[in-house]
């Protein structure tokens, strides 16, 4: 099939980490472009962490609903090119990109409208809701970008190829670099500053995904961007894909939560803590996302295709791998948390309290690659409702641990444990669901 990459036969392993390496790069790349705000804006200080931070959580729910149509892509796609359709290939690349632009633009705007009631749900102080509500705003009328770019990524992961949006979100991410200092202090901006760079940044990411398919390589041939919406695409698409942005997007909800009960016992420390923490522990998370996006698209072709020990080994060799992740993630979590976090914020009370919290956090990180790891196999054979439900029932489970736990005495300590607790336990049922239901699925 034209322009892409055939998954289904060649050695597996060097196939999984031609295709994860540069995954795990955009990951690293997209949580670098908030790690890069925080960073600058931290030399602010803590409160204007804060107000990035808070609107950092409602762009991580934003975040989670592009993944309707990332994943999407990769499952629709994939499946499509295992099974040698190009015309379906064709068919959900278009309807993911459609159905991205009209979920973008109806999200964006209700955000940018109702900024302050929704900002206001924080309870912060007036100076850092304002800062808050202006960067929301800003941010939000960026949003098309950033749901066509997540679909743009999946079609190429689908089709085997991952380098493509890892270069272009490299170029992307050394945009944002230079503009956040320019604007942060150089125009005086602050954190409107920092939010600008960010939009001017996705906006350039995009139109170097057009240009990548209309000019470089036309995928498939070459296909439409937009179309009219067809009944069978589109119920395929919210099928694979709408289990998981409501997985993620709960999962935002419940953190939006945890940061309220997060600032109720600590003020804005507390609040910055968990966002800022939130960041930090991205580099176990999105590490072993962008193996489990690999094996999801490896999994998807090979599923098609009909090839069930090809993707055996290359579960167990993801899991292999993402192992040894979660176990060097707990060594630095839990031995060096002050000084990661006096990376992203300097000052001692706030690198303290983020110590504390990745210490916690750390201890969870094993179980957590087993999550996320089975989850890229379920996602590969079209079935994302289990993971659903894992996660919406334990991260569901956090909010009366933390209120629980903080009661006993723990305060703080306590809504950390909670979260660790409930990532040990979505890692041991992801793990064994998939073990109890492997034969039936493949």
């Amino acid at each position: 099939m034209q322009g892409t990459k055939n998954l289904t036969e060649g050695a597996i392993t060097k196939q999984l980490i031609h295709l994860a390496l540069p995954i795990v790069g955009t990951s690293f790349i997209q949580m670098a472009y908030s790690i890069t705000d925080m960073a600058w804006v931290g030399r602010l200080g803590s409160k204007e962490v804060a107000a990035i931070g808070a609107v950092g959580i409602l762009t991580w729910m934003t975040n989670s609903i592009s993944y309707l149509n990332k994943v999407g892509s990769e499952v629709s796609v994939g499946q499509s090119i295992g099974a040698r359709d190009e015309d379906d290939a064709k068919g959900y690349a278009s309807h993911n990109l459609t159905i991205a632009l009209i979920i973008s633009l109806v999200w964006g705007s209700l955000l940018f409208a109702f900024a302050h009631p929704i900002i206001g749900f924080y309870k912060l102080e007036e100076s850092i809701a304002r800062d808050a509500v202006e960067y929301l705003r800003i941010v939000a009328s960026a949003f098309p970008f950033l749901f066509l770019s997540a679909a743009f990524t999946g079609i190429h992961n689908a089709s085997g190829l991952s380098k493509t949006p890892f270069f272009i979100s490299g170029a992307g991410l050394l945009l944002n670099m230079v503009l956040d200092p320019l604007f942060i202090f150089g125009f005086g901006l602050g954190t409107a500053g920092a939010a600008w760079a960010t939009w001017i940044s996705q906006a350039v990411v995009c139109v170097l995904f057009v240009y990548q398919l209309k000019r470089r390589n036309k995928l498939f041939g070459g296909f439409s961007f937009f179309v009219p919406l067809k009944r069978k695409y589109v119920l395929r698409v919210f099928q694979i894909g709408l289990p998981v942005a409501l997985l993620n997007t709960f999962f935002a909800i419940i953190n939006l939560l945890m940061a309220r009960t997060a600032s109720t016992y600590g003020g804005h420390i507390g609040l910055m803590t968990l966002t800022a923490g939130g960041q930090i522990e991205a580099l176990a998370w999105n590490t072993s996302q962008g193996f489990s996006t690999a094996l999801s698209a490896f999994t998807a072709q090979n599923y098609a295709a009909r090839q069930k020990e090809r993707i055996l080994t290359a579960y167990r060799t993801t899991l292999k791998t993402t192992s040894v992740i979660g176990l060097f993630c707990t060594f630095l979590f839990v031995f060096f948390g002050n000084e990661l976090f006096s990376l992203i914020v300097p000052e001692q009370a706030a690198y303290e309290a983020g110590g504390l919290f990745l210490r916690i956090d750390g201890y969870s990180m094993l179980l957590m690659m087993f999550e996320i790891t089975t989850q890229g196999m379920f996602y590969g054979t079209g079935r994302t409702v289990p993971p659903a439900i894992i996660s919406i029932s334990f991260n569901t489970l956090r909010i009366p641990l933390a209120i629980l736990l903080g009661a006993t005495g723990l305060g703080i300590a306590g809504v950390w444990w909670a979260i660790s607790i409930s990532s040990m336990l979505k890692g041991i049922s992801a793990f064994t669901w998939f073990s109890i239901l492997q034969k039936k699925i493949l």
